[in-house]
């Protein structure tokens, strides 16, 4: 710190030869960051409404080191032009500097607002999550279409213009060398900087370099959401990724495995207790539909106690069908949503292995077994499959056909996302006449996904970003409730299972905190005509995952699930009440006793519902570390 104190005091002096130079110029990048924390600070005002005085300084104190060791790296590629220069005396460093600086001050003012609507849209700082979607650029604009564009576009400006105004103001002009000190001299001078540079750069001289952990400094998780720095956050999560750092062990690999074979036997080689769970199916080999239904947040469905109305033909087929009451997201994605249903398999709470096609070749797939037991099958999509790696994952399970946006005319692509969720119910209806039984159809609805954009009049009124998701919830719960009333007189639907299920929950309503299990919380129901008549209203309290999904549907079909390590049946006799779920950098777990989630960068709890909760904790460890240690060997 003494580095960066000596540099504050050059320029206070109002020292502004040649030599002060360098100095001014990383003050600039460290206000810079200044300014974009401040942004941040203003943006997110409900939450930061809620910090006292000195955690809100603390924010600026404790982020310190990340943004000198941002400012450090902004620097280095100057710094040598600075030498260069020394030595070249026709090198127009001053132009070259001036250049560089803007268009790294543009690059970085994106990204720092970017961040403002992530942070509030996705409750994590920005890293590389982005960056999978940038394949898909129109469902990329289509998921920010909630985003206040003209207010992000004005602060960006302003960023900007604050920032050349402190440019100007405190790193130019660029005095010229005096002829009596010597251009080699004067070349040395601007290496001694450089090397300089690798104190902020690594945060300090301690043995490790700085990192995310040396911010957490508040037991407030948005205190320490605000000392981050963006771009210092992003290029750390792409680092990470591409050298793929091995796992650092909550405990040893014994105590772990030992932990887990207690739910999941399989997942640790340990023989599993044979299944028996009693048939709630009238048929063997059933139609299977598979509804996997966009951020049904559990919230928002009463049947399982969340607001009345909003998902009235959801909650009147629960009470014809099997319905479980206590079921919680894997993840808070939807292509993490997608593995954990499909293939039984947890989340990761920093990627997803669905970007890596070579890990999910080995993972097992609800479409496979069904395959081998002679069903037909076919993906439905009102979107573009490619969106998030979707496809490559899908192909690999080995669906026979898919309906994605371009198989809709243009007219009907009705949707900032492709065809809302009506046109897609009504193409299903129309194919399902003709598909060959037995199926197992899976449908994937997009309607009420950001930016709530919904063909109908709206139910509940306000502009809120909670009252249009509400809105967005009903209307694919309306175009459901259409479908299915259609769908009962069809001679197909006698000999059908429906599986609802969402993908994954929601912060709205009442802006759910990320590690929240609130968030985390979603509906499952098994409908139809294949359903035996007594099971019909069965309420099943079981605590669940979306990776038990996958066993609890094979075990009903009489197919062997052992592939399926990470999955159990919640319909066993007496199977454990326990969900382990992911989010950015950390882990949450729900059983009878409470819910307690762990942040992984420091190592700490962040929320318990009551004491007495360390086994449960121990057991969330041992689900990541094994369960991370499977990720690593695929």
């Amino acid at each position: 710190m003494f580095f960066l104190v000596r540099w504050l005091a050059v320029y206070l002096w109002g020292v502004k030869n040649r030599f002060a130079f360098q100095p001014r110029y990383f003050l600039f990048w460290l206000l810079f960051f200044g300014l974009g924390r401040a942004m941040f600070l203003g943006y997110q005002h409900a939450s930061t409404a809620h910090l006292s005085l000195r955690t809100l300084l603390g924010t600026f104190g404790y982020g310190l080191r990340l943004d000198a060791s941002a400012a450090a790296y902004v620097c280095m590629l100057p710094f040598l032009f600075f030498v260069i220069g020394s030595l070249l005396p026709r090198l127009p460093l001053q132009g070259l500097i001036r250049a560089y600086s803007a268009a790294i001050s543009l690059v970085l003012a994106s990204l720092i607002t970017a961040d403002l609507e992530l942070y509030r849209t996705w409750g994590f700082r920005l890293d590389d999550t982005p960056l999978q979607y940038l394949n898909s650029p129109q469902e990329m604009a289509a998921s920010a279409g909630s985003a206040p564009v003209g207010l992000l576009l004005g602060l960006l400006l302003g960023l900007l213009a604050s920032s050349w105004w402190l440019y100007n103001k405190i790193v130019e002009p660029l005095a010229v060398l005096p002829t009596w000190f010597g251009r080699g001299r004067a070349a040395l001078a601007g290496l001694l900087y450089v090397a300089l540079l690798v104190v902020p750069l690594r945060g300090g001289t301690q043995q490790i370099p700085v990192n995310q952990s040396d911010v957490y400094f508040s037991h407030v998780a948005f205190a320490n959401h605000a000392a981050m720095n963006a771009p210092w956050n992003m290029m750390s999560a792409l680092v990470l990724r591409a050298e793929e750092q091995p796992i650092q062990p909550l405990m040893p690999d014994s105590t772990a495995r030992r932990l887990v074979a207690g739910l999941y036997p399989r997942a640790v080689g340990a023989p599993a207790l044979p299944d028996s769970s009693a048939s709630i199916l009238a048929d063997a080999r059933p139609n299977v539909l598979f509804i996997i239904l966009e951020s049904f947040t559990g919230k928002l469905v009463g049947s399982v106690g969340g607001e009345k109305g909003v998902t009235p033909n959801l909650d009147s087929l629960a009470r014809t069908g099997v319905l479980f009451t206590n079921i919680y997201a894997a993840g808070d994605r939807s292509q993490k949503g997608l593995v954990a249903l499909l293939s039984g398999y947890p989340n990761q709470p920093t990627t997803s292995i669905i970007k890596f096609p070579r890990k999910t070749e080995h993972l097992p797939h609800l479409c496979r077994s069904l395959a081998a037991a002679g069903y037909r099958s076919h993906y439905y999509y009102g979107g573009e499959l490619a969106f998030a790696n979707m496809k490559s994952y899908l192909q690999t399970a080995g669906y026979e056909q898919f309906t994605e946006r371009a198989d809709f005319a243009a007219a009907d692509q009705n949707s900032k996302w492709g065809a809302h969720d009506g046109v897609l119910f009504n193409r299903m209806l129309s194919d399902l006449k003709r598909q060959p039984q037995p199926f197992f159809v899976t449908a994937f609805t997009l309607s009420s996904h950001e930016p709530f954009e919904v063909p109908m009049k709206r139910k509940f009124p306000g502009t809120t970003e909670a009252d249009l998701f509400r809105n967005s919830v009903y209307y694919t719960d309306y175009t459901l409730g259409q479908f299915l009333q259609k769908a009962q007189k069809e001679p197909w639907y006698a000999h059908t299972l429906l599986v609802l299920v969402a993908d994954h929950g929601h912060q709205q309503p009442h802006d759910s905190p990320n590690q929240s299990p609130e968030k985390f919380r979603i509906p499952l129901l098994l409908a139809g005509g294949a359903l035996r008549p007594e099971v019909r209203g069965r309420v099943v309290s079981t605590i669940g995952s979306q990776t038990d999904v996958a066993a609890t549907l094979l075990r009903q079909l009489n197919l062997p699930a052992t592939s399926f390590a990470w999955s159990r049946d919640l319909l066993a006799p007496h199977p454990t009440s326990f969900a382990y779920y992911c989010f950015n950098n950390g882990f949450g777990t729900v059983a009878p006793a409470g819910t307690i989630s762990f942040d992984n960068v420091n190592r700490q709890v962040w929320e318990q519902s009551s004491p007495g909760l360390a086994p449960q904790l121990q057991l969330g460890k041992a689900m990541e570390q094994v369960s991370l240690e499977d990720f690593a060997r695929k």
